[in-house]
Order: structure tokens, then sequence, then C-alpha cells
């Protein structure tokens, strides 16, 4: 019989260690290395030894590779199938991350009901409720289909048996780290047990060709809990990500190898569920008024899609010796940048101001083209100079004041020009891109391009 061995692993990043450290060395937390017994496989056993493909694989020259084709699997949100790239591909692995109680369960059951009744029968394997529970949010969500059936089970080797046995149209694991393996002696949710279990579906999905939807828990820092290597191995990974005291939700794709990437779906938590919204620029704006000082609307790409979205800022005079920055929203790093940018390069003394900078909604920004309104609202709180409500600003500032451009301007101008803006500062550079644009919005909004981030504020500031 094989002798056991112990070894400690770190829980967020899999290093492996034979004594306990207080911080891990590759990624740096601080109590994560957990104790885990290791059973070393048998030689000629179970183990990969003698023979490299168990499955009788061969290799295959790539003109004579098959490309058959394959038929999306509808989820019936318009919202979900955007950020996958159209729907669910047949044998893909997806992953779904979020806080708890953003939503994930809720999205994949209603999921579920609609492919139930439209493609065949769904497995849902509850590994951290009870058929009953789930039974209570089903009436909830109004789903009453024969052809869901939900299996409360945690041991991986069930419930690959159960998905080889009855091949359904669709698998949801809720969630990954309260699913394990008998074979290996770790808790469920350790390293090795998340790893496992989640090639095992994705070897099983592989060969069947039936869709694997897996919940997974996050971190403090907002990502997936367990080891990297877990984004990885999985198709596709997306993020539920919104605000505790907003009712929207933001789906995010982080990884698609069906899809374009960073595609951004926007959800309404109701009773009856999660509602597609369809215009969620005009939810974002819905309160911009424009009549105080401080605000400015800039267009944000989030995948494919141009998102209009208040950004909002105060300056006023610290009442402590050293002023402090917060933001909400935004990187922290970058609106001190532009806090020094407006400084050094336009002359405004923020030196002795607190300044707050919010993007209403709860929405996270993170691309370079917002610079240009973030830094127009702090200097309009500054100056106490309102900017137009019909104005909306796009651009990339440097360190030297300069603007720079920004991609797709095209589909961002027609957004908002859709949307009844009549004035659009942007920077001179990519004109091409703007006048295509332009005509093709008809006409009914004005690019005015600038070099500077100092032209830019005195034309959208006089007002």
């Amino acid at each position: 019989m094989p002798r056991t061995q112990t070894k400690f692993v770190c829980q967020q990043c899999g290093y492996e260690s034979a004594k306990w450290m207080g911080r891990c060395p590759d990624c740096g937390e601080w109590n994560s290395l957990v104790e885990t017994v290791v059973t070393p496989a048998r030689a000629g056993g179970d183990g990969r030894s003698g023979s490299l493909s168990r499955s009788g694989a061969a290799p295959v020259p790539l003109p004579k590779v098959e490309a058959t084709g394959y038929q999306r699997v509808v989820t019936g949100s318009g919202e979900l199938d955007r950020v996958l790239g159209g729907g669910i591909v047949p044998g893909s692995l997806m992953l779904l991350g979020g806080e708890p109680g953003i939503g994930k369960s809720t999205v994949l059951l209603q999921v579920t009901g609609h492919v139930a009744v439209n493609s065949g029968e769904v497995l849902y394997v509850s590994a951290e409720e009870s058929a009953q529970q789930v039974k209570l949010r089903a009436e909830r969500l109004g789903i009453s289909t024969e052809r869901l059936l939900l299996f409360p089970e945690t041991e991986i080797e069930a419930i690959i048996e159960t998905i080889e046995r009855s091949k359904p149209s669709l698998v949801v694991v809720d969630s990954i780290q309260t699913v394990g393996s008998t074979a290996i002696s770790s808790a469920p949710g350790s390293v090795s047990q998340v790893r496992d279990c989640t090639l095992r579906l994705m070897r099983m999905a592989k060969s069947t060709q039936v869709p694997v939807f897996i919940i997974g828990h996050v971190t403090k820092e907002g990502t997936v809990a367990g080891p990297r290597a877990l984004e990885h191995i999985v198709d596709a990974v997306l993020y539920l990500e919104g605000e505790r005291f907003h009712s929207y939700r933001l789906l995010r794709g982080v990884k698609n190898r069906f899809g374009a990437t960073n595609e951004v779906g926007v959800f309404e938590m109701r009773g009856e569920g999660m509602v597609d919204v369809e215009n969620p620029s005009a939810i974002f704006l819905a309160e911009h008024t424009g009549r105080s000082n401080g605000s400015a609307v800039i267009v944000s790409m989030e995948g494919t899609r141009p998102l209009l979205v208040e950004v909002q800022a105060l300056a006023t005079t610290t009442t402590f010796g050293t002023p402090r920055c917060t933001t909400n929203g935004l990187d922290h790093n970058r609106v001190l940048m532009l806090l020094a940018v407006l400084t050094k390069r336009v002359g405004l003394s923020l030196g002795n101001q607190d300044v707050y900078v919010n993007v209403a909604g709860g929405f996270t920004l993170g691309e370079p083209a917002v610079d240009l309104g973030v830094a127009a609202a702090v200097a309009s709180s500054y100056r106490e100079r309102r900017i137009s409500p019909e104005t909306v600003l796009i651009g990339e500032v440097g360190l030297g004041g300069e603007l720079r451009s920004v991609t797709r301007a095209g589909a961002r101008i027609r957004e908002a020009a859709k949307l009844g803006f009549k004035r659009c500062i942007l920077p001179k550079s990519g004109a091409h891109d703007e006048q295509d644009a332009a005509s093709a919005a008809g006409g009914g909004i004005e690019l005015v391009r600038v070099a500077t981030l100092g032209e830019a504020l005195a034309i959208a500031l006089d007002y």
C-alpha cells in the first residue's frame, strides 16, 4: 500500500510547500497554506504511466480534421447570449462567478427553465441547496417544466455517472466549491478538489458534447476562489457584478473561446427574476439633468457595446492638513494621475482640495477613453461651471496634457447621437472614423476636435 504524505497547498494560487509558512511566497496571501494529505498513485493502476492516451486517439493531420459545424443553444436571455457570443456552444465548460446573493443561481435557473422547454432535459446539480429550496425559487420564477431534473449531490463520481447516463442538453453545477471526489482526502473547496472536479467535468463535456455551467465562489478581491488554473481550464469565464443597493447587475465576459471577450450584459433584479435591459445607456442616464456642476457624460466601450454613463465629481477645500481623493467605480491611481495633469498642465490648484469622483448607477469603468470626462467633471466642480447636458466627452489624457485617440470612436458617436446628444468633444487624431460616424448619425451631432486637455475644458465649461 502506498505511503501517504502531507504537504501544504496555498488555497489561492496552488503553491505547494513541504512545510507551513505564514505567507505564500508565490501570491503573497497570508494564512492561505493548508495541510493536505497526498496518496501517491500506484504504478500500473489508475495513473497515466504506460500509455499516453486512454481514449485511444491518435495524431491527425490538420487538413484531415473534419470541421463539423455546431448549433448554439439559445438561453432565452438576449444579454446572456450576447456575452456568450450568440448562445451556448455544445461541449463547452463555462464558469460563472460573483459575490454571494448577486443572482448567479437565479440567472442559471432561468436559463435551465428555458432550455428545458425548448431543447430537452436539463440537469441542475444542487450541491449547496436541497431540491425543496430550488423548487421554491423555481416557483417564484414561474418554472414548472418536468424536463428540469434536480439532483442534490456533492460527489463528482455520481454527478458524472448521471450525466453520462441521462445525456441532458445542459448541466448546471451549483457550486464547484462544494463538490468533491472520494479519491482525494482533502475537504471540498480545497485547491486539489476544485481542480480535479473541474478537470473531470471538462473531459466529460468534451467527450459527450454536453455543455456545462459551473458556479464559483469569489474571494474578497472579487476573483474566483481556488487556483488560477481554474480559469484556464474552462472555455468561458463570466462575472456577475453589481452594487448590493442597486437593482442592476452586469454580466461581464472575461474569457470566451467562442466569442468576443469583455462583452457586458445588463440585467435588472426584480421579483420575477433577472430581466434583460435592452437600452442600458438610457437607464444609466435617466436621472442625469446637467443642472449642477461636476457632472459629465462619457461613452465607454464594453466589448462591442458603447455605454453612456454619467461621471460625478466634487472638489471642496480640505479641512485637514492632507487632502484626500475618494473614487467609486474608477481606478484610484488613474484618477490621481488626472488630478496631477489638471494641476500641472491646466493650472488648477487642487493641492488643497478633497476630490470625490463617482460613477452613477454603480457601474465600473476601466478603459482610458473616460479620462476626458473624469477630468472635465473635476474641473467643472472646481470652477463651479456646469457642462452642457447635451455634450458628451470622449478621449484619453496623456501626462503632457494631450488628448489621444480612442478605439471605435464611430460606434461611440452613433450611440451618443441616438440618445439625443448634440455635441461631442473628442481628440483630433483619428478624424476619419469620426467623419464616417457623423455621416452615419445623419449630421445630428456636432463634432468638436481638440488637441489638448486645456482646449477641451475651455470649450466644455464655456456654457
